[in-house]
């Protein structure tokens, strides 16, 4: 190892699914002494070919590193691998994904074994991580110190963005931002759908798909700014009153085109039920308000 190497904070990494694997090349790439371990050992095989130190136990693995992150399944493999491992006066950053909830009792419980903690969403697929420029990032909670002392190890993967104190916020922006998409994804499979037994060519449609929703994103700034204010009438272009009168256009066009409205119809139910409270004046954003009832 060079003196550069000696330099690089060691990680320690349990779990080497297609994101751990990802994240360990990074690491090594970089420079960065890595400990792996995984329950199926063939996994590391590679990445010990390439300089990590493969431990035979999730417990040696930790005990070898004061940076311990940890990418598993779910919650419950993280009980289950952190189980016989001694975390006192580690520093542990878990991105497994999980609920708000799972992250905080999370952190509580690390901090009950004398860890300090922080929680990670990962916004990102494999291919994009150690890629720069590739635009993925990872959402951090928990600890600011923490996440300060090492911003430069977590940064090496993947771009950060820290997002509060609350160990449950990189989970929450995390699942928010993967709700909108599967909205969008919703509405694409949607579009679709529409001309999928006519002689259009979806390769034609796409880039007019795509433009047209790129071209309808900056609304959630004013989506933003009303549920600031709280006046849902400002800046309004096309109300609520309006939008809801032209949904039967498009449950016509479905039913038409032999397409199921089971995307759409909750959305436009939702919006009638807003109208219907009287806030025909309004943008879109009373939907919201009727979720979180």
């Amino acid at each position: 190892m060079t003196h550069t190497t000696v330099e690089k904070t060691p990680v320690t990494l349990l779990g080497l699914g297609a994101m751990g694997s990802a994240m360990a090349r990074a690491w090594l790439a970089a420079g960065h002494p890595l400990t792996v371990w995984n329950r199926t050992p063939a996994r590391a095989a590679a990445l010990a070919a390439q300089g990590a130190r493969v431990a035979d136990s999730a417990a040696e693995a930790v005990a070898a590193s004061a940076l311990v992150v940890v990418c598993l399944l779910d919650d419950a493999s993280v009980d289950e691998v952190l189980a016989g491992a001694d975390l006192a006066g580690k520093d542990l950053v878990n991105l497994t994904t999980s609920t708000p909830a799972e992250a905080r009792a999370r952190a509580e419980r690390a901090r009950e074994r004398g860890a300090r903690y922080l929680d990670g969403g990962i916004m990102a697929v494999p291919p994009m991580i150690g890629v720069p420029g590739a635009g993925g990032y990872v959402f951090y909670s928990g600890s600011r110190e923490l996440f300060e002392r090492h911003r430069d190890t977590l940064s090496v993967p993947a771009g950060t963005a820290y997002v509060g104190v609350d160990a449950g916020f990189a989970a929450l922006h995390d699942v928010a931002l993967l709700s909108a998409m599967y909205g969008m994804f919703a509405g694409a499979a949607h579009a679709f759908a529409l001309i999928r037994k006519e002689d259009i060519d979806p390769g034609s449609l796409a880039p007019l798909l795509a433009d047209w929703l790129v071209a309808m994103a900056p609304a959630v700034h004013q989506t933003a700014a009303q549920l600031r204010s709280g006046d849902y009438t400002e800046g309004v272009v096309s109300n609520l009153a309006m939008q809801v009168a032209g949904t039967p256009t498009f449950l016509h066009t479905a039913e038409e085109q032999g397409v199921s409205p089971e995307l759409l119809r909750p959305y436009f139910d939702l919006m009638r039920r807003r109208l219907a409270e009287g806030s025909g004046a309004e943008d879109l954003t009373g939907v919201v308000d009727l979720l979180v009832r």
